[in-house]
């Protein structure tokens, strides 16, 4: 899902007109009270809007990843795909994933007596 400080309003013209808001089949939620901003830490209180920020959350409701863009920086959406690539990988197998690491590459174990040897 996502989530913007947005009016549902202002969500709905996007997605009626924007080439790129239409392509959305997700839901959007409106954050008009800013409190879901205020509580994940993202929100500009001086400017009145949250950064651009993503937040990958396990089925058990835990945050496993957050990023945070610079207000001028848009996200790269093939990294967020890898980390939760990644995370089911290492869910699946119990191995970790180096950096670089892509789907069908091998894991690596993890845990101090594996540190520095890969």
């Amino acid at each position: 899902m996502a989530i913007s400080t947005d009016s549902i309003y202002s969500h709905k013209i996007f997605t009626q007109t924007s080439p790129s808001g239409k392509k959305i089949n997700y839901p959007l939620l409106s954050d008009r009270t800013q409190e879901v901003s205020k509580r994940y830490g993202i929100l500009n209180e001086k400017g009145g809007f949250a950064y651009r920020a993503t937040f990958v959350i396990d089925p058990e409701g835990n945050i496993q990843a957050f990023l945070v863009n610079p207000q001028p920086v848009g996200r790269n959406i093939a990294e967020i795909i890898r980390i939760i690539q990644g995370l089911q990988f290492n869910r699946k197998t119990g191995l970790g994933v180096p950096a670089g690491w892509n789907p069908g590459d091998p894991g690596i174990k993890m845990g101090w007596a594996y540190v520095g040897k890969y």
